[in-house]
């Protein structure tokens, strides 16, 4: 049976993880999460005080960066430098900050080439934002999730007080938003959706509708 590439791209807060994750163990896939990557990468900037308006030390920050994942038997984790910081890059005060450097043409290009080395050997899903259309343009399932804007922000919400973590509803709404606004108008590689991306708008879908029509969709391709 030939492997392809499943790219899931989508707005903030919308379950392309939870989706991924379901999707590449019903079909024995690896699950590769950009979005993780690059909050690790905004973990590495906020904690070495990296200046993002300054090119020259971006760069200088990104040859000290290697990012790996690990399954544990029931998620993927992602290492900093070796070091766990699957929890950590869950925080608010990395979540402020990571549209922001995401959206930096130096952080994008290397996030992107890793990504792209990661995809050679087919058989994965990978989430993000640009994953159709910038890193695997030729991959042959596109799924672009949605859904509405409030119903996004309350899984947030519900998701942070889970984890014991003192949020505000508004102000989650009001991050993910903003979020959305920077991913869809930065000048590199923007969130948009692939002209032959399918969309599935889950808001009124639970996991296990939304992974039995995404696996129709894989099993066809395949």
């Amino acid at each position: 049976m030939k492997k392809i590439i499943i790219a899931i791209d989508g707005h903030s807060s919308c379950g392309k993880s939870t989706l991924a994750k379901a999707l590449g163990n019903a079909l024995g896939y690896a699950y590769i999460s950009t979005g993780d990557m690059y909050r690790a990468v905004t973990l590495y900037f906020i904690e070495k005080k990296v200046k993002i308006a300054d090119p020259v030390a971006v760069l200088a920050a990104l040859r000290q960066i290697r990012l790996h994942f690990e399954n544990d038997g029931t998620t993927n984790r992602i290492f900093l430098n070796g070091r766990d910081v699957s929890e950590e890059i869950r925080k608010m005060h990395v979540a402020e900050l990571v549209s922001p450097v995401a959206a930096l043409p130096e952080v994008r290009r290397e996030m992107v080439h890793q990504q792209q080395e990661i995809g050679k050997q087919k058989g994965i899903v990978m989430d993000g934002r640009d994953i159709g259309t910038v890193v695997f343009p030729d991959a042959e399932l596109k799924i672009f999730l949605t859904a509405d804007p409030d119903e996004r922000a309350r899984r947030r919400y519900d998701e942070l007080k889970a984890k014991g973590l003192d949020v505000n509803f508004e102000e989650v709404k009001s991050n993910l938003l903003e979020r959305d606004r920077i991913d869809s108008t930065r000048k590199d590689s923007p969130l948009r959706e692939a002209e032959d991306a399918i969309v599935l708008d889950n808001t009124h879908l639970n996991h296990e509708q939304q992974l039995e029509v995404a696996l129709d969709w894989a099993r066809e391709r395949i």
